[in-house]
């Protein structure tokens, strides 16, 4: 009896961490429960991907059987041949000699024993790439031949050490796959789901309204000409748009869901090797890879040109980067690359990095001497400094449109732009709030940000008694809670929330016990996956339906979300500028300089429409028609005012086309 007892009280220490790790998942179902969520589960969503994931499987199975793959080499060459399928072969080989390219060129500078070394060379190398081409955008050398052959010429010059880690990439590929293969393949499996993304055709607005217009440009103009005065973001810091446009050249077609894929799979293989330098377990680290894999944004991201996707990547691989201790000189370029390619990409993707920072400082990083430190400060303005620089130089605004009563651009207001969308306060309650309350944060569906913040709740609480781990644990906190703070948008945070699972799963097998650590990652990535749709309108709809019905024809699926697309599709190209009427469908980034939107992102011409619409007659729409020397006219047919439709017959439009109540109209001689 005596020994019993001795032994239950050995014992209980231990289950207080399974007790505090299980609370999470717990926590998770409560909320769920109280907020009613069950009831907006996109459950014929949740089917459909039960039905990617059967046939995924049935797929793989021959050449696990036959061929003796393991799982998950099987299920990496079924969701690549969708991939191709879906998302185009050649935007897909268009971004994999991109990628070799930008990996040839980061290996120089990316330690040589760091885990993941193959993709944290590819995020550094891209980063390179697209920084000094933003130095080069207004110069007309951007053809097809000229990036074949900057490309092959990387390729060419960094070849034997591409050969080599690719060689060393394969042979830890094989060792991963043999220690865990279920934990692994399964990992693959939530990753192919948050791929299908990829395989959807370009319709988020701010990708129409102006995502595509750098890329568009490059691939019709071979150069990039912005106009501020047609859209207030056309020098918005621009390394993610730069590559969608290199590999649209190169492709002869838009590339967007093929880079999507790429910046996935590096940002999945950045965190598994952030986790590994950390002191996470193989098992660990796949259980990383498989939380953030079911992390529902992601299918939103995928679908999309936000630089949040691009932005993961790149936080994961300089998390890696600074975790790693041999050794400080290629450590230091290749942090400096990367902490620039944030400032790229987002001044607020940079400015929540800077914990990263103090924690590596923390952590015995060694300062620079002048000679690295100035190389490396150089590296960094040339990489980061071409979008700030440019709109410093031609607007008077190096952050245009934001910050403007400060800098008072002439291009906008002079007021610092705002959304009173997203403001919903900050509070002790606000990681529960995002978490089940996600339609206030986000334009998503609640439970639509995922579970992490809550479910990993436990095991946060954990990370910050181990000593090995509370450091990076309190870093990566300031990563997610920094962006929230001027405005409680969640999509801005969503890189921190991901590395909050790198912070809480290293350490936490050991400490928790084998059973309950599993049945928590199982609960949690179960729990993200049924959630998944509701991320956003792109998976929440019907479009990857239709994607899968028409073998990823965009022509079949654009006309039911975005009629636009395809009404300006059929244009002549003759230089025709195309006027977009509805404020909030200014679909016309595509055209390439030839679109014109009415929305605040175009201050004057909003103004104009509103002092349209105020003139019955139609005289003051007719001389706007005539000022913007518009042949084109979109207009949404339930939302055109009386006055449009009188400016319209004053202008001798004639209508074109009608899809899906988006009109298209020819103005006429008057």
């Amino acid at each position: 009896m005596f020994r019993s007892r001795a032994l239950a009280i050995a014992e209980a220490p231990q289950r207080w961490p399974a007790l505090i790790w299980a609370a999470g998942p717990a926590l998770v179902v409560i909320g769920i429960t109280t907020h009613g969520l069950w009831a907006q589960a996109p459950w014929e969503r949740v089917a459909l991907a039960l039905g990617l994931v059967l046939t995924s499987a049935a797929l793989a199975w021959p050449a696990v059987r036959w061929l003796h793959w393991r799982w998950a080499s099987a299920l990496v060459a079924v969701w690549s041949g969708a991939l191709l399928l879906f998302a185009g072969p050649r935007p897909v080989l268009a971004v994999a000699l991109l990628a070799i390219a930008a990996m040839a060129t980061g290996l120089r500078w990316v330690p040589a024993g760091l885990p993941g070394r193959a993709a944290i060379a590819a995020i550094v190398g891209y980063a390179a790439i697209a920084g000094v081409t933003g130095w080069l955008l207004r110069l007309p050398i951007h053809h097809a031949p000229m990036w074949l052959i900057a490309l092959a010429a990387l390729v060419a010059i960094g070849r034997k050490a591409l050969v080599a880690e690719l060689r060393a990439s394969a042979g830890a590929w094989r060792v991963a796959a043999a220690e865990h293969p279920r934990a692994l393949a399964w990992g693959v499996m939530l990753l192919g789901l948050a791929s299908t993304g990829a395989w959807l055709p370009t319709m988020q607005m701010d990708d129409l309204t102006y995502h595509l217009n750098l890329p568009a440009q490059l691939a019709l103009h071979a150069h990039y000409e912005a106009a501020p005065q047609h859209g207030i973001w056309a020098f918005a810091p621009w390394l993610g748009d730069i590559g969608q446009g290199i590999a649209w050249l190169i492709a002869g077609q838009e590339a967007r869901g093929a880079l999507n894929a790429f910046w996935l799979i590096g940002a999945a293989c950045a965190l598994g090797s952030c986790a590994r330098a950390l002191g996470a377990t193989p098992l660990e680290r796949n259980a990383a890879i498989a939380l953030f894999a079911s992390f529902p944004p992601l299918v939103w991201l995928t679908a999309g040109m936000q630089t949040e996707l691009p932005a993961m990547a790149v936080l994961f691989a300089l998390c890696s980067v600074l975790a790693y201790r041999d050794g400080d000189g290629p450590r230091l370029m290749a942090a400096t690359l990367l902490l620039a390619a944030l400032a790229a990409l987002k001044p607020v993707h940079a400015l929540s990095a800077l914990p990263l920072l103090a924690w590596a400082g923390t952590r015995g990083l060694q300062w620079p001497g002048t000679r690295h430190g100035l190389a490396a400060l150089a590296a960094g303005l040339l990489i980061a400094g071409s979008s700030y620089a440019n709109a410093w130089w031609y607007t008077g605004n190096p952050v245009l449109p934001l910050f403007n009563a400060v800098f008072q651009s002439p291009f906008h207001p002079p007021e610092n732009m705002s959304d009173g969308r997203w403001h919903a306060g900050l509070g002790l309650d606000l990681p529960w709030q995002l978490t089940f309350a996600s339609s206030r944060y986000v334009e998503a569906w609640d439970g639509g940000t995922g579970f992490v913040l809550i479910g990993l709740a436990g095991a946060w609480l954990l990370a910050l008694g181990r000593g090995a781990t509370r450091g990076f644990a309190l870093a990566a906190t300031g990563v997610a809670l920094l962006p929230l703070l001027p405005m409680q948008y969640a999509r801005y945070a969503y890189p921190g929330i991901a590395l909050l699972i790198v912070a809480c799963l290293p350490g936490s097998r050991a400490q928790v016990g084998d059973r309950a650590w599993r049945w928590g990652i199982v609960a949690l990535c179960a729990l993200n996956l049924a959630f998944q749709a509701n991320a956003g309108w792109t998976h929440h709809s019907a479009a990857l339906k239709r994607t899968l019905r028409a073998t990823g024809d965009a022509s079949v699926v654009l006309p039911h979300y975005v009629a636009e697309r395809t009404l300006i599709a059929g244009l002549p190209d003759d230089g025709g500028i195309v006027l977009a009427t509805d404020p909030k469908r200014g679909h016309i980034a595509e055209l390439g300089g030839r679109g014109r939107l009415m929305s605040l992102h175009a201050p004057a011409l909003s103004a104009a429409r509103l002092a349209a619409d105020a003139d019955p007659s139609g005289d003051a729409w007719r001389r706007v028609l005539a000022d913007t020397d518009a042949r084109w006219i979109l207009i949404t047919e339930a939302e055109a005012s009386p006055a449009l439709r009188a400016g319209l017959d004053a202008s001798n439009a004639v209508h074109v086309r009608s899809l899906n109540g988006i009109a298209l109209w020819r103005r006429g001689q008057e």
